[in-house]
């Protein structure tokens, strides 16, 4: 008969492995029913993967990030959206990579490409002074909204210029079901990864600011994973990418802004150095051949980043 202790031991763990399996069948879901919807409003995937999907997969930041404000402990947040930012290129499109080329329409990424390098450039200038005030909020927010009109508009014009699609009722409804259910399992996912991940770091005595950056940021990050990795499977690389990219946006602008608008965050401005430099050359790394395919070597480089990342989080945490 298992002691109390062990079972408490082993909770953290059979929630990992629980949060994994949430994760794969969610990301399947998901993807599916993302590309579903695409199809029915007359908008390419990567529009909905941008803006929709990447909202949806990063809501696990954004609970973090007002649960931590209203505690109190903004920084967390901070290091998990930065680190989320790192782990969704480097990381993640990283091994998506290693599975070989992958192709995506080039037009469509670079219009967004300007607004995800943005975002820590404004990061980066604001921390100089070690603080983020509800006035850099106001200007991250707003930076948000600028952003989502335009894509919003450019959606309303494609879909006005495409042709209508003899779209079925009940496939919409399909596509809408499969999408909320995948969510539904995304979301439990990523909690139960960061609720595992954490217990087990501070079993071993990792600071708040390191687990944030790393363990809850890769947790947080499991619905980009499941949803990138689905995407190759079932070769809608437009969709991987395109979620990839409008969560780090969502991320860098939305999700910081609304942290430091409950609670300025205040951090050393070296402490979130790794993590704004390591996101800004994963950024050059994935910025879009003209070929519009991208080869294997990018993903070793970009889990080379990734690893040198990490080593610098510890380092500069201690």
């Amino acid at each position: 008969m298992p002691s109390a202790d062990s079972i408490s031991t082993a909770i953290p763990y059979l929630a990992l492995a629980l949060g994994l399996l949430c994760a794969t069948g969610g990301g399947e879901l998901f993807v599916r029913g993302t590309v579903g919807i695409a199809c029915a409003a007359r908008v390419a995937p990567s529009v909905i993967a941008a803006t929709v999907a990447a909202f949806a997969t990063s809501s696990p930041e954004l609970t973090v990030a007002i649960q931590s404000a209203l505690a109190g402990e903004p920084e967390i947040s901070l290091g998990d959206a930065l680190g989320s930012n790192v782990a969704n290129l480097a990381l993640i499109f990283g091994v998506a990579l290693l599975f070989g080329p992958l192709a995506i329409i080039r037009a469509q990424v670079t219009r967004n490409f300007a607004v995800a390098v943005a975002a820590p450039v404004a990061l980066s200038v604001m921390l100089i002074d070690g603080s983020l005030s509800r006035l850099d909020a106001a200007i991250l927010l707003s930076g948000f909204a600028l952003w989502f009109v335009r894509v919003t508009l450019e959606a309303l014009e494609e879909r006005r210029l495409a042709p209508a699609l003899q779209e079925t009722s009940s496939g919409f409804l399909r596509a809408l079901v499969e999408t909320s259910i995948g969510l539904g399992l995304l979301i439990a996912a990523g909690s139960l990864i960061v609720f595992g991940a954490s217990e087990i770091a501070r079993r071993f005595g990792l600071s708040d600011f390191i687990v944030g950056a790393t363990l809850v940021a890769v947790g947080t990050s499991t619905p980009e994973l499941a949803t990138a990795l689905m995407a190759r499977i079932r070769r809608q690389d437009d969709v991987g990418f395109g979620a990839l990219l409008g969560s780090n946006i969502f991320n860098g602008l939305f999700i910081i802004g609304v942290a430091s608008a409950i609670a300025p965050i205040q951090t050393s401005e070296w402490e979130a150095a790794p993590a704004l430099i390591a996101g800004l050359i994963a950024l050059a790394l994935v910025y879009p051949p003209r070929s519009g395919v991208y080869r294997p070597w990018r993903g070793v480089a970009l889990l080379a980043v990734y690893a040198g990342y990490l080593a610098a989080v510890i380092a500069f945490g201690r």
